[in-house]
């Protein structure tokens, strides 16, 4: 689904032109005139590139050399730009909607945030965005891995955080009226993202190591995962209940523990409007171990569920409805995790024991499939997105 928001949408509409696609339009004097919008007199009179890692989208640390305007603003020398410069991959529009969320919501939003200098966004359809952030690098702390072992009660604070962040906006006629921000599971990024990523879960699947652990389903049947991920996305679409800020993709490797115990949640490309039991599952599947989740996860849902309440949150499910809603949201991290590779950063295969162990142990294909037809007749692997030269 392309943005049809028209230019005047964006936050800074004297800029001219489009955002850059391509890494060697990134120069000095475009950043200049870039943070110009919002810093008048501001000159970026070179940069350092400090590291450059490419994956879905694009995190350029540069230690920036700024003239005194710039360094009275408040602008240091070491940022993070984040955009789309990757070779060979189309991100669709999860940079702009990082760059609107940061923009239009970080004053919005209780739960702790990295600080960010400058937001912006086309607005004209192709997805463009660009943040320009802290780089959490060399701030004190670490950045989260899904291989972190927090146990149980790490994995409860972080659903004290997940809690705070929800109950923020929580039925909130502030977040209703954000019209660029979609529905969670009511987007082509979220309902064909197994479709699009199929050719990299396929990858994987092939690899011995994922054969023993994935279930004979997916190499004999794959089109029952196709119909379950359809079958989710409908039931979250059909939730009627009070609706929260959704972080989206909220596993540990997209959040940054600060050397004082805060845990600040990064990377908002697929921030949404929906039920909070995408990100507590999410979060909760890939963090415990599978001897933990099948002995603490009850009580866990219940201490996230207090958490929510006690930020004023009403009509939240009760303990038996959150369980079967846990029961189904497995589905999305099969999806994602199959389809990591670890290139990007985060390794895999743990993670995707995790989520389908849970599949298995909560029968969650059957609750969503079982005398069901499918919503739609796909065929795996048709208009999925090619594989990255250097993957295969």
């Amino acid at each position: 689904m392309t943005n049809t928001t028209a230019t005047t949408d964006r936050p800074y509409p004297a800029r001219q032109g489009r955002l850059p696609r391509q890494l060697e339009e990134v120069t000095a004097e475009w950043l200049t005139t870039l943070l110009g919008h919002r810093y008048p007199g501001i000159q970026v009179e070179g940069f350092e590139v400090v590291e450059l890692k490419n994956s879905h989208t694009t995190k350029l640390r540069v230690a920036l050399d700024l003239n005194p305007v710039g360094v009275d603003a408040g602008v240091p020398r070491h940022v993070c730009l984040k955009s789309n410069w990757s070779e060979g991959f189309e991100s669709g529009e999860i940079c702009e909607l990082e760059a609107r969320f940061y923009y239009l919501m970080r004053n919005e939003v209780a739960a702790p945030l990295p600080k960010v200098y400058y937001a912006d966004w086309d607005g004209d359809g192709g997805g463009r965005g660009i943040v320009v952030m802290e780089d959490l690098g060399l701030a004190s702390g670490k950045f989260g891995n899904s291989q972190d072992h927090l146990g149980v009660d790490g994995v409860a604070a972080g659903l004290e955080s997940l809690a705070t962040l929800h109950g923020a906006l929580w039925n909130s006629e502030r977040l209703a009226k954000q019209a660029w921000l979609h529905r969670s599971m009511d987007t082509p990024v979220d309902t064909d993202q197994l479709l699009r990523m199929y050719n990299y879960l396929s990858l994987n699947a092939s690899k011995s190591e994922y054969k023993a652990i994935l279930p004979d389903w997916i190499y004999a049947t794959p089109e029952i995962f196709a119909h379950a991920f359809d079958e989710l996305a409908a039931q979250e679409r059909e939730q009627t209940g009070p609706l929260c800020l959704v972080h989206g993709d909220a596993h540990q490797g997209n959040s940054f523990l600060r050397s004082d115990g805060e845990r600040v949640w990064h990377d908002w490309q697929l921030v949404r409007k929906g039920t909070p039991w995408r990100d507590l599952t999410y979060f909760m599947l890939g963090a415990l171990t599978i001897k933990e989740r099948r002995s603490a996860a009850p009580d866990l849902i219940k201490h996230y569920r207090e958490a929510l309440q006690a930020t004023g949150a009403e009509g939240v499910l009760s303990q038996q409805q959150a369980w079967e809603q846990f029961r189904r949201w497995p589905v999305y991290g099969m999806q994602a995790w199959l389809a990591n590779m670890d290139v990007w950063g985060q390794s895999g295969l743990g993670m995707v024991e995790r989520f389908f162990s849970a599949a298995e142990d909560m029968e969650t294909i059957e609750i969503l499939t079982k005398g069901k037809k499918p919503r739609r007749k796909v065929v795996l692997g048709e208009g999925a997105r090619p594989i990255t030269q250097g993957l295969t």
